[in-house]
């Protein structure tokens, strides 16, 4: 398949699709709502991933495209770091940190074979 757009993008995709289960993990709890600083941390971190996948593609530029995926690697890394408080503070069930995890790390996979 051919890239003509940063949607066409399976990592993007992806990255997408996670920022969509953060948000609905931050406002499906309570504890999680009212914890602004993970909330606004988790989701920056989240956001960051699908942004810095766009941006790099539209740089035009294999060299830029693969530093912007550095970026959104450690972007993933961070929301796996604070998934992980989450839980332990039951924020987020066993069921929708292993969905978000799973798929962050999904991300990292590909970030790494794309660079």
């Amino acid at each position: 398949m051919k890239i003509e757009r940063f949607e066409d993008i399976q990592i993007w995709q992806k990255a997408r699709q996670l920022v969509k289960n953060i948000y609905q993990a931050t406002t499906e709890n309570q504890g999680f709502k009212g914890d602004f600083a993970l909330k606004d941390q988790i989701r920056r971190a989240a956001i960051s991933v699908m942004s810095n996948i766009a941006e790099g593609y539209a740089r035009r530029s294999d060299k830029a495209f693969s530093n912007f995926l550095h970026i959104a690697h450690g972007s993933a890394t961070e929301v796996q770091s604070q998934l992980y408080i989450a839980l332990d503070l039951n924020y987020i069930s066993k069921e929708n940190f292993t969905k978000a995890y799973t798929l962050s790390e999904a991300i990292n996979r590909q970030t790494q074979t794309l660079t």
